[in-house]
């Protein structure tokens, strides 16, 4: 806190509740969910009426990849359009959410194992936008980012995520927005209309995926390249992995686990979702 006036506005505006905000990992898929009404978009509006009402929101992106740890913290982030060959509607597309400095700052005070910056140049990328604004349509609640450092360990995302966990207690949501099944170099572009398709290696891998999700083995998941060939394929680059790892990080056990839209799209990717709490 930078302030007694920072302190004072966080302990009005987010009280400890007595219920824990339930932790989200979200497979975003393609952007043009953001605009569409299908199956994964339904179930997020599903949860955003199903989740009590949260206080505020923060999103780890795979989308945002930086050197360090940054937070937004400005009054009205913008819509990010980071992403190019897709219809002019969605370009359009405007997520007029508020920013919360002063959760902002707080986040940053909280985390002692390395410096958060306050960002004031990023906004909501898609990995944000798409999934929130069929959460919650009216943009009344406050929106953060929180960036990947993308030089550090997988590890080192897990350990910083679990001193966000008092936030959970303040009426924050927490989503870690990626996909588990994410090469895009080999996915089957005449199978993305097909309903559930995915290569032998990536229902193998997903499934494993969700089997160490549903037994608790965080440590297997955080060492993912010792999971076989499929989990190579599965994870040629790690940013959209890494938010699955900051979910991890911040529940505890016997936690109740819930899997939603559990399809794999053109063959190399998944959408599988995991709500705990």
């Amino acid at each position: 806190m930078n302030n007694l006036a920072d302190f004072r506005k966080m302990t009005e505006e987010f009280p400890e509740r007595g219920d824990l905000m339930p932790v989200l990992f979200v497979g975003h898929g393609s952007p043009m969910n953001g605009i569409e009404n299908n199956l994964f978009s339904r179930y997020w509006e599903k949860l955003g009426k199903e989740i009590p009402e949260p206080n505020a929101v923060l999103v780890i992106s795979a989308h945002w990849l930086s050197r360090g740890t940054h937070v937004t913290a400005m009054e009205q982030p913008r819509t990010i359009h980071d992403f190019a060959g897709f219809p002019k509607a969605l370009s359009e597309v405007e997520y007029p959410a508020p920013g919360h400095p002063t959760l902002a700052r707080h986040l940053a005070g909280m985390i002692e194992s390395t410096q958060v910056g306050l960002d004031h140049d990023w906004g909501l990328d898609h990995g944000t936008w798409t999934v929130v604004r069929h959460m919650y349509p009216n943009a009344h609640i406050p929106v953060l980012q929180l960036s990947i450092d993308y030089y550090q360990s997988p590890q080192y995302h897990y350990e910083l995520a679990k001193e966000l966990y008092h936030l959970r207690k303040k009426g924050v949501l927490i989503i870690g927005s990626g996909n588990m099944v994410h090469n895009l170099r080999m996915v089957a572009w005449d199978k993305l209309g097909t309903n559930d398709y995915g290569f032998d290696w990536a229902n193998t891998i997903n499934d494993k995926f969700k089997s160490l999700i549903a037994n608790g083995d965080h440590k297997a998941l955080i060492q993912y390249d010792k999971l076989g060939e499929e989990a190579i394929l599965a994870i040629p680059t790690p940013d959209h992995y890494f938010p699955l790892l900051y979910t991890l990080g911040l529940v505890k056990n016997k936690e109740e686990v819930t899997f939603f839209n559990d399809k794999a799209v053109g063959g190399s990717l998944t959408m599988t979702s995991v709500k705990w709490g």
